[in-house]
């Protein structure tokens, strides 16, 4: 079976590109999350992707750093449909995948399905975002606060977080 050894192939990106130190992954000597304090069927999750998922309709098709809003967390409604949601991203690898299907890296419709299917209480009314900023330091100070800001905004439960 072949894969991709994501560590050693953002190392060698870093490294092409000419930064003086090696990608340093991050580390938590306290792992950040907690236990659910309740059944998935009774909680309500929320989507949270760094696939920087983009809308295809509407006047401004722009992404949010395009339009110049500040900060790397953006937000839009859960209920988008399918087809006008897509991804600008460069930051995959392009050998391994492609960013075709929508489903693979950002799951609305099954969480969607979830719901329906009682699996879950419910999909947060919002979607959510976040920019690789590759900086710990802003990741930590700026963008996971603002988060959880929205996310205790949608009365959320549970993340189930997508990396692209």
């Amino acid at each position: 079976m072949n894969h991709v050894r994501y560590i050693d192939k953002t190392r060698d990106y870093y490294l092409s590109q000419g930064y003086d130190k090696p990608y340093r992954w991050a580390n938590f000597d306290d792992v950040p999350f907690t236990p659910l304090n309740k059944p998935l069927a009774e909680s309500r999750l929320a989507l949270v992707s760094t696939s920087e998922i983009a809308l295809r309709s509407g006047k401004d098709q722009r992404t949010p750093l395009e339009k110049g809003e500040q900060g790397n967390v953006y937000s839009f409604p859960a209920d988008t449909p399918l087809d006008d949601l897509y991804s600008q991203t460069h930051s995959f690898d392009k050998y391994a995948t492609t960013l075709d299907d929508v489903n693979a890296y950002f799951p609305v419709t099954r969480l969607q399905e979830f719901a329906a299917a009682g699996r879950i209480a419910s999909l947060a009314p919002n979607v959510h975002g976040v920019y690789n900023a590759y900086s710990q330091r802003k990741t930590r100070e700026k963008d996971a606060p603002e988060l959880l800001r929205r996310l205790r905004a949608d009365a959320v439960d549970v993340v189930l977080l997508t990396p692209v």
